[in-house]
């Protein structure tokens, strides 16, 4: 597989954790491979209800402490997910969403450089 293939893959089985975890998935996602880092940038996941609730500083408060328990909830699932497509070790993963710009970044790192991994195959 080359590293397009890859980022392509990981795009998919998060998009797809998204949906099944989350309840929604995004309208456009990229992933990005740097070494031992994966970079998941999600766009348009904030539903028109959180859209709404994010007019405000107690609404965006409360959105960015859903987001997280719910990730936090389901931090396995996702870690499976790149399993299914890079079989590496995840040591840690953040996540972030910005309701002004209805972004989610995943930053997720790995046990290893996934270009030699990829190279080695």
């Amino acid at each position: 597989m080359t590293k397009g293939q890859v980022e392509s893959k990981i795009s998919e089985a998060i998009s797809k954790f998204e949906v099944e975890q989350m309840g929604r998935g995004p309208e456009k996602i990229r992933t990005i491979i740097f070494q031992d880092l994966i970079i998941v940038r999600l766009k348009g996941f904030l539903s028109t209800s959180e859209k709404n609730l994010a007019q405000t500083k107690e609404g965006v408060d409360l959105i960015k402490k859903v987001r997280t328990a719910l990730f936090e909830s389901s931090r396995e699932e996702l870690e499976l997910a790149v399993k299914s497509v890079l079989n590496v070790e995840v040591i840690s993963t953040y996540s972030d969403v910005s309701t002004k710009t209805g972004e989610k970044i995943i930053g997720i790192v790995v046990d290893q450089d996934i270009d030699n991994y990829l190279a080695n195959l």
